[in-house]
């Protein structure tokens, strides 16, 4: 494993196989909102509303948006911690939707997760020993040499010294807490992880470290991941394709070179464009072709009509506004929402009066809009 924390290049291992290991379909989670005192429902979160995608054996899928996107929810529905409000989840063809607590217990050793926050999601009271072994004992599962044996030897695994086992987590750092929730996600073996932000709480030195051992443990156990982040950066590093998501909808999903090289979709291209830079030579360059977008992100109470990000776009027309563009496939295994797509036929070239009377009138004025994202 390497302890790099500048080691960020690209993936070149392929998928073990192609087959689906999850298939998720018009997937929906809206939360009411209730108010009065016999608490009637007046309206409702529109968290995730109608996404499609599948993931196959060995794979890495990276999901990306701005916050409140949907993409942390969406985790934890395919990993059936949240009750969907409608659409199908499929692990290795059955259907799990509706699954009730009990009939989920035997999937949990099948689809872990990895939480974000690295100190909320260990009991300050139990020992590092207790927290990693607790799926043993949930699940009834005695491992072969004992739990105790099976804990070192996965504190071990994930970097840490197996003699920690009677520690606390408030005698650990940030990242060594991470490696302890990595640790009790991958006891009981599991073929599926979701990761939701998994170093969005670390020090940017140490998260290249949690990266790599993804990686390496992928490589090592033949995991399948589901990796939620917000930094474009490490999503280009571990993903083999990548989902982009604004409002609680995939407007893009395609495999990870031709999606940072050529996207599609204009909200994909702004995101691509406030990358930084960190050479200084390149960075001027940078700067000259970056997009800023106008406005704020809509509530999801009251998303927009249409496309949900024409409030924001700087190629928005009337059909935007009117019509909602279905996700379809425009180059081979690059899928996008988008009347108006980038580095693509336009799907309705007779519509070419921009909309008037939202802020994506102050978008189309910045002369870097048309300029290529830095690579």
């Amino acid at each position: 494993m390497s302890d790099d924390a500048t080691d960020l290049t690209k993936r070149t291992d392929a998928p073990a196989t192609t087959e689906p290991l999850l298939k998720v379909e018009g997937l929906v989670k809206h939360f009411p909102i209730k108010k009065g005192v016999l608490q009637r429902t007046v309206g409702a979160v529109q968290a995730v509303d109608g996404i499609s995608f599948d993931v196959r054996q060995g794979e890495t899928l990276g999901v990306v948006g701005e916050s409140g996107c949907g993409k942390s929810t969406m985790g934890r529905l395919i990993t059936r911690l949240l009750e969907p409000t409608g659409g199908r989840i499929e692990f290795e063809g059955k259907d799990i939707t509706h699954l009730s607590v009990g009939e989920m217990r035997p999937l949990r050793k099948d689809v872990q997760m990895i939480f974000q926050d690295p100190y909320s999601s260990l009991n300050p009271r139990h020992t590092i020993g207790t927290i990693v072994g607790a799926p043993f004992r949930l699940q009834g599962v005695t491992p072969e040499g004992g739990v105790k044996k099976s804990v070192q030897d996965l504190l071990s695994l994930v970097g840490l010294n197996p003699e920690h086992y009677n520690r606390y987590p408030h005698e650990f750092s940030g990242g060594q807490r991470q490696r302890i929730g990595i640790a009790r996600a991958l006891a009981l073996k599991p073929r599926l992880v979701v990761a939701d932000e998994p170093v969005s709480a670390l020090d940017v030195s140490i998260q290249a470290q949690v990266v790599n051992l993804l990686d390496d443990l992928q490589d090592e156990l033949g995991l399948t991941y589901v990796i939620i982040a917000h930094d474009l950066s490490v999503i280009r590093h571990v993903s083999d394709r990548i989902a982009v998501m604004y409002l609680g909808k995939i407007v893009e999903l395609a495999d990870r070179q031709p999606l940072y090289e050529r996207p599609m979709h204009p909200y994909t291209k702004a995101l691509l464009s406030a990358v930084p830079v960190p050479d200084p030579r390149r960075r001027q360059s940078a700067r000259a072709s970056r997009i800023l977008l106008r406005g704020d992100v809509p509530s999801p109470i009251s998303p927009p009509s249409g496309c949900r990000f024409h409030t924001r776009c700087w190629k928005a027309t009337a059909v935007c506004k009117s019509t909602e563009p279905p996700l379809v496939e425009l180059a081979p295994s690059h899928r996008v929402a988008c009347h108006h797509p980038e580095n693509a036929p336009d799907q309705v070239p007779t519509d070419t009066e921009p909309l008037a009377g939202t802020p994506a009138e102050d978008a189309r004025e910045v002369p870097a809009a048309d300029g290529a994202p830095p690579g």
